[in-house]
């Protein structure tokens, strides 16, 4: 007698499992849609920041887009940041990807409760940010981590803002 190898006709008995999102990346839902911001240099009487920030899952729900599109004190600005998460950290590493230097720029963020931390570690700077408690607005501010704080391109700010009315 022949043992003959037995064949599925069904196609997922013979599929990979593929790999999942790691379900953290979920604490990135609130911020999906385009939201718009205003702020303001420090010694500013006037909002001299004024832009949109847009966020998208790309295919996948791996990676998190940002688009943003910022006047900032005169000067147009646009970037793509492309987010991760980083389990052995807890945090989500990102890239940003900014119109005004030829290099791309790592960013982290740290995400607890309504508190938004983004460290850019290669410009020495940090953003500290709050979501209101309803989740629709958010306010924060930039600054230059200790020692670095009048670094060129080191300007501190304030934004506030809430999602685009279509």
């Amino acid at each position: 007698m022949t043992d003959k190898p037995t064949t599925s006709t069904d196609p997922q008995a013979q599929a990979p499992a593929m790999p999942a999102p790691d379900p953290a990346l979920r604490r990135f839902d609130r911020f999906l849609g385009t939201w718009e911001m205003r702020g303001r240099t420090h010694g500013s009487d006037v909002d001299d920041v004024v832009g949109t920030a847009s966020y998208a899952w790309l295919p996948g729900g791996f990676f998190l887009e940002q688009r943003t599109k910022i006047e900032f004190t005169g000067f147009a600005v646009e970037a793509v940041e492309i987010i991760r998460y980083d389990p052995e950290t807890g945090t989500f590493p990102s890239t940003v990807y900014p119109s005004m230097v030829g290099s791309p720029l790592p960013y982290r963020w740290k995400l607890d409760g309504d508190e938004v931390t983004i460290k850019a570690e290669a410009l020495h700077a940090t953003f500290h940010g709050r979501w209101s408690e309803d989740g629709e607005t958010f306010s924060g501010g930039w600054r230059g981590d200790p020692g670095h704080e009048n670094d060129p391109g080191n300007i501190a700010y304030d934004v506030w803002g809430g999602r685009a009315k279509s």
